[in-house]
């Protein structure tokens, strides 16, 4: 596996602020790096979020709701758990440096909410026409898969098992 295909990216950045701004709402924050990447492989892939939607009985989801873009060019990578990106951990460590995002403590590990910083960022760029499609998906994500990041895993591995099967590290 070449490392270098995997270095953190501005994009890279954007796109998991919006993330994790989209469900850490309020008070509420989003609830571990495995629901992260399992929401983050949706987001990256709408070929596997509409045949996710259609595995959980939403086909009436127009594909305008999700956008139109293809999948994202920077891939992922078949880990332990699934779909993963190496890059996630500078990801979130640049996010937190920058005051983008706040760790909290949760009863399994660490959740992430967006700062007030991040917040304010996050709206500037879901009014921007190049994340139109991502944040499409990730009000799609919100209604239809906000939930644990087991249950989204179990989820993956049920549904995608060309994903599942992969060998460690094999590109997805």
């Amino acid at each position: 596996m070449r490392i270098d295909l995997f270095q953190p990216t501005d994009e890279g950045e954007a796109r998991i602020l919006l993330l994790i701004e989209g469900f850490s709402r309020g008070s509420r924050s989003l609830e571990g790096r495995t629901k992260l990447a399992k929401l983050d492989f949706f987001l990256r892939y709408p070929t596997y979020l509409r045949r996710a939607l259609q595995a959980r009985g939403q086909s009436d989801i127009e594909p305008t709701e999700i956008g139109v873009a293809p999948d994202i060019e920077t891939r992922m990578v078949r880990y332990r758990y699934g779909p993963w990106d190496p890059s996630y951990y500078a990801i979130l460590g640049r996010l937190i440096g920058k005051g983008l995002v706040v760790p909290v403590p949760i009863s399994r590990g660490i959740g992430y909410r967006a700062s007030e910083k991040g917040r304010e960022i996050a709206e500037r760029l879901r009014g921007e026409s190049a994340w139109e499609d991502s944040v499409k998906r990730l009000e799609v994500l919100r209604k239809h898969f906000n939930l644990e990041g087991k249950t989204l895993k179990e989820f993956i591995y049920q549904t995608f098992p060309e994903v599942t099967q992969a060998s460690w590290g094999e590109l997805l």
